[in-house]
């Protein structure tokens, strides 16, 4: 098996991929990052996911060196490269690129562009029916959690606290109790036969998953809220996370509260990105 990657205009093996040592991403973190699913050869809402990388590139001050069409194509080509793979994630990664070790970057600096393939391994209905465990943390990460930074740390903290704890995923809550979002997922709960989710702020990720699911409810005629919401709120029936990687999975318990896992309204919302997801692979992959 021979992982190729993408690094700075190449082509290479995967073990031949160097980066210098003191780049930017790797001495300060600075730098930016995005993941797209293919299933199949379509790359799943391409165009949101690279809108959202510029952005995020755009507030950290750092110029792609290539075209949102260009990258896009770039996608293609590893995966296509790597044809071991059937579904893979693509991941993007931009960093302020190579300087001597200082807080003030040099102006102008050449950026690190990389991309890499993996396999993608979708939630079968097995691990639907089971979903997952959530515990609740203290949100201690940085006020601008809408950009997609590789400064990840307490991601990091966060899924090894889960994991302790005999969980999956750890949900961020503010010093009012309310859930931001998930370590790596957002999070939607069923709360009196409504569907709600913290509003996008500086605390949330604007999840592409995410996104799709709440056109997907609002399409067919469930109610939304985006609000502040409590993990302990009488009315809440149904939780679930969504990710690139998860796409909707059931949570059938925060800390000690239990859940009925899948409710109605997440087994609904699976039925219809399912068809969303098929349907797409009908259609050819159009780049942005």
């Amino acid at each position: 098996m021979n992982e190729v990657v993408y690094l700075n205009g190449i082509f290479l093996p995967l073990e031949d991929a160097r980066v210098h040592i003191e780049d930017r991403g790797f001495q300060f973190a600075d730098g930016v990052y995005e993941v797209i699913a293919c299933i199949g050869g379509t790359f799943l809402d391409m165009e949101l996911h690279l809108e959202r990388f510029y952005r995020s590139a755009t507030a950290i001050g750092i110029s792609p060196p290539v075209t949102k069409r260009k990258l896009g194509e770039l996608a293609h080509q590893l995966y296509l490269r790597n044809a071991h793979l059937e579904n893979a994630t693509i991941y993007i990664q931009l960093t302020r690129g190579r300087a001597p070790r200082s807080h003030i970057p040099p102006v102008p600096n050449r950026p690190t562009l990389a991309l890499t393939a993996r396999k993608l391994e979708l939630p079968d209905d097995t691990a639907f029916t089971q979903g997952i465990r959530a515990i609740t943390i203290r949100d201690m990460r940085w006020q601008r959690c809408d950009i997609k930074s590789i400064a990840l740390l307490p991601n990091v903290l966060g899924r090894m606290e889960a994991r302790r704890s005999g969980a999956e995923e750890a949900f961020w809550v503010d010093n009012n109790g309310h859930i931001l979002e998930g370590c790596s997922s957002n999070v939607l709960a069923v709360i009196d036969q409504t569907l709600v989710t913290h509003p996008l702020d500086n605390h949330v990720l604007g999840g592409i998953t995410r996104h799709l699911c709440l056109q997907l409810a609002k399409h067919h005629g469930i109610a939304i809220q985006e609000r502040a919401w409590h993990p302990y709120e009488a009315g809440m029936e149904e939780c679930m996370v969504t990710s690139t990687s998860w796409m909707l999975l059931p949570v059938h318990c925060i800390n000690e509260r239990q859940l009925p896992s899948p409710g109605p309204i997440t087994q609904q919302l699976r039925h219809w990105l399912m068809q969303h997801l098929a349907s797409l692979s009908k259609k050819k992959t159009i780049l942005p």
